[in-house]
């Protein structure tokens, strides 16, 4: 873990080497001023001579210079603590995000959006501010606690045992209280995650909570989680008060042991006025570092669990990627399906896909059709190479999916998925996505083949026109239409709708496969539908079921050899019905 988050420092050493450097000559500094100090007392103001004014001028001149050189210190090391932790915290967000962006579909599925969310946020402010911590007080408080000890044991090693003591003390402490409240702050970043995907849960289907009237029991949902954090939250935050009694109580015992025996030894002229000065002047010094030192111990605590979760996201490898040597050559938009399985996990006590045999030829028209469950999804997600199979092999233009570099691939195979999804942006930024160089006649083009040209026209602002975030403020048949249309700007050899007009009418449907067939007639289409009238004139209709193929064939051959097929067809012509409901005859 300390490695790979330390891999990220990179173009902040500098920042991170100055931080400690200033930090150390602060404490240099404020180190000095009780020396001058029992100087002045001793040599100035209790001269044997009577006052000398000369000395008291010089050493408190002194005294004064180290003040200002250690603020200045302090001060720089405070700039550029914030430049290394903020610089820090940037590398980390970006490589997770980078990282998360190489994801297949099957690295996704081990994480929450939540969890992804909390870690790139909370996580990584934990962090950074443990590192500020680190570079400042983890460097400072040590050093100032070594001189001090240093240096009281040379003015009066008796008495400086008091402050050994102390020390060792208050560090087993520490050490018991480590150990006790990692396992708290472990559990409260999980709980982080459910709490955030209480909020984003609530916030993307705000209109459905209303509509149901539910906005009580999202409210106590949320009161659950908030409630969770709270008791891990306080059962830490115990464990530290805790600590802060023992720090005060062990400072005050010191104080008062100094005062003790430094006053005996004065009067038995084994110390002087100066020197007891001094050796409490250094007692609150020691005794704060070592109070910074506990806040450290604590920040670090809180940001092991962040950091092991940072760590796991950053060491998290891709499952799907280029080959070493990628073709990068799709000749055309043929299909082979050759004895392909496929699980999701291999745990999967049965494959999501068995046997699978299948040929499409380029250009070909395909509709798939099957109900729900039978695998129709992830049979198409295996073309772009979003999930590996698990056995056999997938074909695109004759050569294995494996051997192609993944861009290339997927950008010939164009996908609409089940759930569409528009960008905040115009309606031209969320097109070209497709192709960020298309034209506007391109754009329109594609439009017009998806039957959404119409509808833009109407808005105010045209294509120029405002998309809200998710695409809230257009219909679901004018998103599914909009999706296609970015869709064929990709110009793909091979275009898979995934039940993508199930939010456009009938004859809407209709007008978009004849486009398809006029404007696009190379381009393979693999059309995935409940409605059987969307795939009728399909050149052939694959039917799935249990995640099997179980027939294939054209319209007319469906309906005399293949059941389930016919059962449907009748059942959605007569009356409502579809693969999941068979129709009664």
């Amino acid at each position: 873990m300390i490695k790979t988050l330390a891999s990220h420092i990179r173009g902040y050493i500098k920042a991170s080497i100055a931080t400690p450097v200033f930090m150390i000559l602060e404490v240099v500094m404020e180190m000095l001023i009780p020396l001058l100090m029992s100087s002045m007392i001793d040599n100035g103001i209790k001269h044997s001579g009577g006052p000398d004014l000369g000395h008291i001028v010089l050493t408190g001149g002194l005294m004064l210079l180290c003040a200002l050189v250690a603020l200045f210190g302090g001060a720089m090391g405070g700039v550029f603590g914030a430049k290394a932790s903020a610089g820090f915290a940037r590398n980390l967000r970006t490589a997770m995000f980078e990282n998360i962006q190489s994801f297949s579909f099957a690295n996704i599925d081990r994480y929450s959006t939540a969890g992804l969310v909390t870690r790139m946020t909370t996580d990584v402010t934990n962090i950074q501010n443990a590192y500020q911590m680190i570079l400042r007080i983890c460097f400072r408080a040590p050093v100032s606690l070594i001189v001090a000890m240093t240096i009281t044991i040379m003015i009066n090693a008796k008495l400086a045992s008091i402050y050994i003591v102390a020390v060792a003390f208050l560090a087993v402490v520490m050490f018991f209280l480590i150990r006790k409240t990692h396992k708290y702050f472990t559990q409260v970043f999980e709980k982080y995650d459910e709490l955030n995907a209480s909020v984003q849960e609530n916030v993307n289907s705000i209109r459905v909570v209303k509509a149901f009237v539910r906005e009580h029991h999202e409210i106590t949902k949320f009161e659950k989680a908030t409630l969770n954090l709270y008791i891990l939250f306080v059962k830490a935050e115990k464990m530290f008060v805790a600590v802060s009694p023992l720090m005060m109580i062990t400072i005050y015992a010191s104080i008062i042991a100094i005062s003790w025996f430094g006053a005996n030894m004065i009067v038995g002229d084994e110390l002087t006025v100066g020197e007891m000065t001094s050796m409490l002047a250094y007692c609150m010094n020691i005794l704060m570092n070592l109070m910074m030192i506990a806040f450290i111990f604590i920040m670090v605590t809180m940001s092991l669990a962040s950091g092991r979760r940072i760590a796991q996201v950053l060491n998290e490898k891709a499952t799907i990627t280029s080959p070493e040597n990628p073709d990068f050559d799709v000749p055309d938009g043929s299909i082979d399906f050759e004895n392909v399985s496929f699980s999701y996990s291999e745990k999967s006590e049965r494959p999501v896909l068995s046997n699978i045999n299948l040929h499409i030829k380029s250009g070909e028209t395909i509709g798939i059709v099957g109900g729900t469950g039978s695998s129709k999804t992830s049979l198409i997600n295996l073309i772009g190479r979003l999930y590996d199979v698990s056995e056999g092999c997938v074909k695109v233009g004759g050569k294995d999916v494996r051997s192609y570099d993944l861009e290339v691939l997927r950008d010939k195979v164009s996908v609409v998925l089940q759930k569409n999804v528009l960008f905040s942006g115009t309606i031209l930024d969320n097109l070209r996505w497709g192709n960020e160089n298309a034209t506007e006649e391109e754009c329109v083009q594609a439009c017009r083949l998806a039957c959404a040209d119409e509808f833009i026209r109407d808005f105010p602002d045209g294509y120029n026109t405002k998309i809200e975030q998710g695409g809230s403020n257009v219909s679901g048949g004018q998103k599914q239409r909009l999706c296609i249309a970015r869709a064929l700007l990709k110009k793909p050899l091979i275009l898979i709708l995934d039940d993508s007009t199930s939010a456009v009418d009938t004859a809407t449907d209709a007008k978009i496969r004849r486009a398809f067939a006029e404007e696009i007639p190379n381009t393979t289409k693999l059309i995935i539908s409940q409605r059987i009238s969307s795939v009728e004139g399909a050149d052939r209709i694959v039917v799935m079921e249990n995640g099997e193929i179980n027939s294939v064939g054209t319209h007319e051959e469906l309906m005399k050899s293949c059941k389930i097929y016919s059962e449907t067809y009748v059942a959605q012509t007569v009356g409502a019905g579809d693969f999941d409901k068979k129709g009664e005859k």
